[in-house]
């Protein structure tokens, strides 16, 4: 047995004769997540390109009927611009008193009558139209509702609550008349009670009727707003 020390393992020769390079291994670290302000900022980006992927469908209707209206067709009611969005602490209450909350009456289009709960002439005859023009509108009339907001202490008769109702009852609430002043408005020189307000789903009033509108001609307004939202809007709160 020699006496001679062992050593490793000797290099293979090449090809040529030369001893090859002895085999070695790398090990590589793990990649570290990319916590930049710059890869914030993408991922922000991304959420917000996908929140308007979603709200795509009623940009582009309002856009279709207030800025290209094709056909070249013109409105009959006055445009509110911008759009007056209702306010969440509007103070309603129903007729016993409990208080109604704002917020509850969106997810549906809103054709608002305004008067005193005692009605005069103009105020039955605006009550009459609001719910003649809701019944006429067919199959979509289940996407409107019929609310009339009474600005004053008097309470309206009970067979005046029944002749609005039809087959689609009304929303009946009091709100103050200076309450009621910081959203809704009438033209200039005209009276609160003289207009009718449409009011969209997502609770922002953006048209008013002229005094004593024509039915045919309003019904025409509200049924291009419908055809417009029909994509996005349905019937049911």
């Amino acid at each position: 047995m020699s006496g001679s020390n062992s050593s490793g393992p000797a290099s293979a020769p090449s090809a040529d004769g030369d001893l090859a390079s002895p085999l070695s291994l790398t090990v590589h670290s793990m990649p570290t997540p990319d916590l930049s302000p710059r890869r914030t900022v993408s991922g922000r980006v991304k959420m917000l390109l996908v929140l308007g992927v979603c709200a795509a469908p009623v940009i582009a209707s309002y856009f279709t009927y207030f800025v290209i209206r094709p056909e070249g067709r013109t409105n009959y009611s006055e445009f509110v611009t911008p759009p007056r969005e209702m306010p969440a602490a509007l103070p309603l209450s129903d007729l016993a008193g409990q208080a109604v909350s704002a917020t509850g009456l969106q997810g549906q289009w809103l054709v608002v009558v305004t008067a005193g709960g005692a009605c005069d002439a103009r105020c039955e005859s605006q009550l009459v139209l609001q719910r003649q023009l809701v019944e006429t509108l067919g199959r979509e009339k289940g996407r409107v509702d019929k609310l009339w907001l009474i600005t004053d202490d008097a309470t309206p008769t009970p067979a005046l609550l029944k002749a609005i109702g039809g087959a689609q009852p009304a929303t009946v609430l009091r709100v103050p008349a200076a309450n009621l002043s910081q959203w809704l408005s009438p033209a200039a020189g005209r009276a609160l009670d003289e207009h009718l307000y449409l009011v969209d789903p997502m609770g922002q009033w953006m048209m008013r009727t002229p005094p004593a509108p024509e039915p045919a001609k309003l019904k025409r307004d509200l049924e291009r707003l419908l055809r417009a939202s029909s994509s996005w809007d349905q019937a049911g709160r």
